[in-house]
């Protein structure tokens, strides 16, 4: 068979990706004529949204470009989808963002950008979502994938080349507070891309830039800049992505792809502490912090071979590498002072995080045993991950370096006995090593010597899953799995204050394995689409973060988190369509290690409920609409200052196309709503971070495709 012109069905993770409206074909062959079917990739099976045991939730192009109109904050992007992700911080760390109260596994393309043995929060901001196609969201613990999908998989799939020998694309936005316009509050962006198929090559290269001014809350003054996490206000990025896929015949492709992100503080302004007690948020003013100003910098790269027809199954390897570094902005914590070098109370240092990550997953599925009603999946994944923290301005050792070895080999099964019917099962090996050199802590934990050690764990972990589809477009699921994940390793060795510690037997370097029961019904017409799952996420040893005289302390202890989420989608014309999604969770811990589930996880942990509704529509073939509303229910924790507020946001966009290009205008917080972030109010009791919201935008975008 002669291959599809279009991009062709690629596989990542050992499984099929298929662009949008295109399906793998059951038959010898990399390609078919497009349907309406999407595989969903992170499943390591490629299955599709209808025939999976777990909530899935498939992120479209148009949804991204919908957002993309009104923000470039990927983390915006996500909680405004996504009701069971915590509300955005909107400041360049994500730390506390959490889908079903646990952290996601972040991936581009298969490739993990979550860094687990010291995670900075900043996952969410490797890369430029002007480059993604579309997203796929597994929610709840998964034991398909490996270390660090706790709370679900988010795998971020990027663009791919239009059809034809040369496509470009252009698109340029400017953002401005509706309460003035000035340049030190305006925010530009611009995009260009260039793709297309050339014989048997397809290539992309795409390049983006973002420069953003300070942002305004909703009563007209300066946001509080974070300059310590970092910000995204007062900010510049750029992201270039680059692909180049050969094929080597019409069933074997091998793909290269490398991408590159990187946002940097300007360093222009200082933050002015709020007043928590009286509701007064912290602002900003024109000055020069101190040390250097944060950066998150990443390198993604890959290299995939598949082979679509070795003896009827579908052979899949891709190898990866990514280099993370991630610094902090400097402050006088108590944490960094050292009588050695300064008077206590006035050392001013910053941290950085390196991370260097690489490992390979090879994956073999044959889905033509037994008439085609059984499909097994087998594979191997390896990491390796190379990891370090340490004081930027000072040099010091924060976190030692620490070597982490995983070895992973799994099977995974699905069965249709009867055509109603599909049952599946899965068992995966994690092999886990970590190799720790002997270190002394920083002098604000007594300066103590820890002994170096390579501890080694092991788990098997299950899955257990079941559709039945009783009468037509009606089905019901349930399921039962485990992820497999490491506590903040970095966190928890900087934080020995005792001496004599080992490594070798620091209980708290003990691995997190998560139990993630689900159940559920759905219903799927020609024009109606809903969906509502329970769920139970319990850990008997899991890890809690908790602020500690100005500093996060890793806890361990027994948790479980209990949710209700429920979705409908209705296309009520061709060209009228709503959507109305609602999560409601609820956490809770061992507080004193008595076996009893006896306090509430605060906002660091679990995200408010909330309700989304949106609304697109296509009035004529030029104009085209789009409102959403987000509104985040009160919420109560059993510290009385961390009380949340909720609050409602409503977004706005409409767009024109011209003779040449479309041009778009956007208005976010349309009834610019002044509130306090979720994160401000429940997550932490601390007056230098607690920060409004930002206020009204416009954002103003043309984009062409040539």
């Amino acid at each position: 068979m002669k291959r599809h012109s279009l991009w062709p069905t690629v596989s990542i993770l050992g499984l099929a990706v298929s662009t949008p409206g295109l399906a793998q074909e059951t038959s010898n062959s990399a390609r078919t004529e497009p349907t309406d079917v999407m595989v969903v990739t992170a499943s390591r099976t490629g299955t599709t949204a209808e025939d999976s045991p777990q909530t899935v939730r498939i992120i479209t192009k148009e949804e991204i470009e919908q957002q993309r109109q009104i923000t470039s904050d990927s983390s915006q992007i996500l909680s405004n989808l996504l009701p069971s992700y915590s509300p955005s911080r909107q400041k360049m760390s994500g730390s506390g963002e959490t889908l079903r109260g646990r952290r996601p596994l972040i991936l581009i393309d298969g490739i993990p950008q979550s860094n687990p043995l010291r995670p900075t929060g900043r996952e969410a901001h490797t890369i430029d979502y002007s480059m993604v196609d579309h997203i796929e969201v597994i929610q709840g613990a998964n034991a398909t994938n490996g270390i660090g999908a706790a709370g679900g998989v988010i795998n971020i799939i990027t663009r791919r080349p239009e059809p034809g020998s040369l496509n470009q694309h252009v698109d340029v936005q400017m953002t401005t507070p509706t309460s003035q316009l000035k340049s030190e509050t305006n925010s530009y962006k611009v995009n260009y891309g260039v793709s297309g198929n050339s014989g048997d090559f397809d290539y992309l290269f795409s390049v983006g830039y973002e420069d953003q001014g300070m942002f305004l809350d909703g009563d007209g003054d300066y946001i509080g800049v974070d300059n310590t996490q970092g910000d995204l206000m007062d900010s510049r990025s750029y992201d270039i992505l680059g692909k180049l896929a050969y094929w080597i015949d019409d069933n074997q492709r091998l793909q290269f792809t490398v991408n590159h992100y990187d946002i940097e503080g300007n360093g222009d302004y200082l933050s002015v502490t709020g007043d928590r007690d009286n509701g007064v948020p912290t602002t900003s003013e024109r000055g020069t912090p101190e040390g250097d100003a944060p950066f998150n910098e990443v390198w993604t790269t890959g290299l995939s071979y598949d082979n679509y027809d070795l003896a009827g199954m579908h052979l899949s390897a891709l190898a990866f590498y990514q280099d993370y570094q991630s610094l902090f902005g400097a402050t006088d914590s108590k944490n960094f002072q050292d009588p050695s070098i300064a008077p206590v109370g006035t050392l001013y240092d910053q941290s950085m995080a390196e991370t260097q990550k690489w490992g390979t997953k090879l994956s073999l599925t044959n889905d033509q045993l037994w008439d085609e009603r059984l499909k097994i999946t087998g594979g191997l994944d390896t990491t390796v991950d190379n990891t370090e923290q340490y004081l930027w301005l000072t040099d010091r050792t924060y976190v030692p370096p620490i070597e982490y070895t995983d070895i992973s080999p799994f099977l995974q099964f699905e069965l249709r006995p009867i055509e109603s019917l599909l049952l599946s099962a899965g068992v995966r090996y994690e092999y886990a090593r970590l190799d720790i050199d002997s270190y002394q802590s920083v002098a604000a934990n007594g300066g103590v010597e820890v002994e170096g050690g390579s501890p080694s764990f092991d788990e098997t972990l299950y899955n257990f899953g079941a559709v039945w589809n009783p009468v037509e477009d009606w089905s019901l699921f349930a399921n039962y799995s485990e992820g497999f994940s490491v506590p903040d390793v970095g966190r928890a060795l900087r934080g020995i204050n005792e001496p004599g510690r080992s490594v070798d037997n620091f209980e708290n370097l003990r691995p997190i394995v998560t139990d993630n029961i689900e159940t559920g019904v759905r219903y799927q017409g020609d024009r109606l689409g809903a969906e509502l799952s329970y769920y139970v996420s319990s850990s008997d040893f899991g890890d809690r973060v908790e602020e500690v005289n100005d500093a996060f302390v890793l806890k361990r202890e027994e948790t479980e988190i209990k949710g209700v989420e429920a979705s409908v989608d209705y296309q009520f014309t061709d060209n009228h369509k709503g959507r109305l999604a609602y999560s409601h969770m609820d956490g809770r811990y061992d507080s004193n290690d008595n076996g009893t589930l006896d306090a509430k996880l605060n906002g660091l942990n679990v995200a408010p409920d909330r309700l989304i509704a949106s609304w697109s529509s296509r009035w004529t073939p030029e104009i085209t609409s789009f409102v959403q509303a987000n509104y985040a229910f009160d919420k109560s924790f059993d510290e009385e200052n961390r009380e949340f507020d909720g609050y409602l946001l409503v977004d706005a966009a409409v767009g024109y196309k011209l003779p040449v290009g479309q041009v778009n205008v956007a208005v976010a917080n349309l009834l610019d709503e002044q509130y306090i972030t979720y994160y401000s109010q429940s997550a932490l009791v601390n007056e230098d971070r607690y920060f409004a919201g930002r206020g009204r935008t416009v954002t103003l975008g043309y984009s062409i495709d040539f």
